[in-house]
């Protein structure tokens, strides 16, 4: 178990007639990012604030860094750290004092200015906390949740909010945690961010997990390297398209019809081929790399950042 950082058996949470956490499992290894990724109402929020303590489950086991909240507790606060996805912070404190105070909670941890420096804030040492930009907030709360040197970090959103070079200054704190050896639990609406950060993910939908893998492993999922996005004057005959093309997959999004293919350049004369033979005009044609976002979609029937 000693490799084990957080882990969870049956997790069960209900509210009333809805089970909003249904039988769920997870094991986190030591000194891995875990995405934790699922559309609006998935239980994904439930069950990480069971994993932080902050919720007790109907049903199932819960274990963090190798005790249960019911035995450990107090010494597990002391060893995990917290990013919500809406932290209140005291207005009237700097910077600097927000991170002190957040400090003194710990026993032990990292000195307040070289977290200050980690998330670029240094130049906002006196500012006070109302006087902030969402962004430089957004990072003041990641301060917060990184000051007690945690051996286990909860990031929830911890990037909604930052523009491109803010967001991947986070990235770079993310990897300064598990340099150190720390374990991440992370949850996100952006599948780029994903991708990159996450070693393994697990897909939450209607309370359980439907597909756990790493992101290549559930991009392989989708038996097909492409997709092809098309729009077109009338919909076309989806059955004998995707016979005609060979896809492995077809959706449909509104007007977009997406076809997941092997071989694009084989695929992409097959398909206009097709349309012509139903005599239906092509409006629109693009292609791209199968990604995370794709896996998602055809999992859930839904974008991760429209859910």
């Amino acid at each position: 178990m000693a490799d084990i950082a957080l882990s969870c058996e049956g997790l069960v949470k209900r509210y009333g007639d809805v089970v909003a956490v249904d039988g769920l499992d997870l094991t986190v290894q030591v000194g891995e990012c875990f995405g934790l990724l699922g559309p609006n109402g998935a239980g994904k929020t439930t069950t990480v604030e069971i994993l932080e303590g902050l919720n007790e489950p109907d049903a199932g086991r819960v274990r963090v860094l190798g005790k249960t909240w019911a035995d450990g507790g107090d010494g597990l606060r002391e060893r995990i750290g917290i990013q919500l996805q809406d932290t209140q912070l005291a207005d009237k404190l700097t910077v600097m004092e927000t991170i002190e105070l957040f400090r003194s909670f710990y026993s032990k941890g990292l000195d307040p200015r070289e977290v200050m420096r980690i998330v670029r804030l240094e130049e906002k040492e006196k500012a006070w906390v109302r006087k902030l930009s969402g962004g430089q907030k957004q990072r003041l709360s990641l301060a917060a949740a990184l000051v007690g040197d945690p051996e286990l970090l909860f990031l929830d959103e911890p990037t909604t909010g930052l523009d491109p070079q803010a967001r991947r200054q986070v990235w770079d704190v993310i990897a300064d945690v598990r340099a150190r050896g720390g374990t991440v639990l992370l949850t996100t609406h952006y599948m780029e961010e994903a991708e990159r950060l996450c070693d393994r993910i697990a897909i939450v939908d209607r309370g359980r997990v439907i597909a756990l893998d790493t992101p290549v492993g559930l991009i392989a999922r989708l038996g097909a390297e492409h997709v092809l996005e098309i729009e077109c004057a009338t919909r076309p005959d989806l059955d004998r398209l995707r016979e005609r093309v060979g896809a492995n997959d077809v959706r449909i999004d509104g007007e977009i019809v997406s076809l997941t293919v092997r071989e694009v350049h084989r695929a992409i004369p097959a398909l206009l081929q097709e349309l012509a033979a139903q005599s239906i005009a092509l409006t629109r044609l693009t292609t791209h790399h199968a990604t995370l976002e794709d896996v998602f979609v055809a999992m859930t029937g839904r974008h991760l950042r429209e859910s």
